[in-house]
């Protein structure tokens, strides 16, 4: 508790300590970057998030952006569970975030007062029911979120584990958590406590005793007894400190190792391709190749001639020379198999793997010719005409990963006939 010297100051308590504000700035600043980054990705083919993108040079360095926050949010979040298992089992701080039996109480203390049947709200203590559930909320949603995130951040150690509808519910679950969590803060936590009360004790770290008296008047009280905080004998502090260093060393340890595990355990399905993916690829001059080859006819010739040894060898090494060349440079020929597949895997499952963005999958070659919401993207014969050709083309497409050569390799299949393989 803190009190002004002049007598027209008002008196101010303390309500959070810098290190709590600190916290709470971080984790304000990590979660706002993660929801302006992590939304325009759930909505990607908005123009509001296609117009997010080419501000920021592209989805990768939004993803960068976003996962680069969630580290920090992790890390804020570990920092704050060292910290509050230092005050509850050193300092001695009473558990004072969770709900027990007397919040139901004031529940219906509160219930009486806005149905008129009441004078006053209820006495809260430090903290509120309302600011209790959402406390529990925060915990909810970084777990659910962390979990969620390492799921679609190692897709592949995640389907050695789970089967494949994992890393959908998993895109599906983070994605429905990130509205309910902004909106939660929007319409609930800026209401509450920046709108209806203009609360900035979050930031000041004091309240005044007009503020305390409205929103807190069970802690007032305490304070002003002096029952609040009981000063702590040294030799008692030291030993409890002893007994709760090595505890921390070992939980920063456990969470090091995860967060080590978490970033650099897997390689993700966007990444690129090796620069193998660029070799010379076989492009004939018709959209689909000639079947086998065939013998060149030799009933033209006139009765009257004899037939000569020259022209017959001729003859007979034409479908030869055919037949030795043709299948040699089909097989050189890009497929879906050998290297379109493959391309697409590597760089557009994400969004049109099993969850189908705009309709279209890319998972197999039958369900890649089958189109999408816009129909075939895919023209046989016709890169020209390929919607997927014109979209990247055309900077349409959100999602600009496939470099030139690439899109090369891709034309060049479309050319020869889209083949499977």
């Amino acid at each position: 508790m803190t009190k002004s010297t002049g007598d027209s100051k008002p008196k101010t308590y303390t309500r959070f300590d810098k290190v709590q504000r600190i916290q709470h700035i971080i984790f304000l600043i990590s979660f706002t970057v993660l929801g302006f980054t992590g939304l325009p990705q759930k909505y990607i083919l908005s123009p509001i998030s296609i117009g997010f993108f080419n501000f920021f040079g592209g989805i990768e360095n939004v993803r960068l952006i976003h996962h680069t926050s969630a580290i920090v949010m992790m890390i804020v979040s570990v920092f704050h569970v060292l910290e509050v298992l230092y005050r509850v089992f050193v300092l001695r701080t009473p558990i004072s975030m969770i709900p027990w039996i007397n919040d139901a109480k004031h529940v219906y203390d509160d219930v009486l007062y806005y149905i008129g049947r009441r004078k006053h709200k209820a006495y809260y203590g430090r903290y509120s029911y309302a600011e209790k559930m959402e406390y529990l909320a925060l915990i909810w949603g970084t777990v659910v979120m962390g979990l969620t995130g390492f799921m679609m951040w190692n897709p592949i150690s995640t389907l050695r584990m789970f089967p494949g509808e994992a890393v959908p519910a998993a895109k599906a679950a983070h994605g429905g958590e990130a509205v309910l969590a902004v909106l939660a803060i929007i319409l609930w936590h800026f209401y509450h406590v920046h709108i209806k009360t203009l609360n900035k004790s979050m930031f000041t770290g004091t309240l005044s005793r007009e503020e305390m008296e409205h929103e807190h008047p069970a802690e007032l009280a305490m304070m002003e007894a002096g029952e609040h905080h009981n000063p702590i004998p040294e030799a008692v502090l030291r030993k409890r400190q002893m007994i709760y260093t090595p505890i921390a060393i070992a939980i920063l340890a456990i969470f090091s190792y995860g967060f080590y595990f978490f970033i650099g355990y897997e390689t993700t399905a966007v990444t690129t391709l090796p620069a193998g993916a660029t070799v010379q690829v076989y492009v004939p001059q018709t959209a689909t190749p000639s079947p086998s080859p065939t013998s060149t006819p030799t009933a033209t010739s006139t009765p009257t001639k004899a037939p000569s040894a020259t022209p017959a060898s001729s003859t007979e090494d034409t479908p030869v020379a055919s037949t030795s060349s043709t299948p040699a440079e089909t097989d050189s020929a890009v497929t879906w198999d050998s290297a379109i597949g493959p391309l697409f895997t590597q760089k557009c499952l994400m969004c049109h793997g099993a969850t189908a963005s705009g309709g279209l999958n890319l998972s197999t070659y039958t369900d890649a010719m089958k189109g999408g919401a816009s129909g075939s993207v895919f023209t046989s014969g016709d890169s020209a005409k390929s919607l997927v050709i014109v979209k990247f083309e055309s900077g349409k497409h959100p999602y600009a990963a496939l470099s030139p050569e690439e899109l090369i390799q891709i034309k060049a299949w479309i050319d020869a006939g889209a083949l499977e393989k």
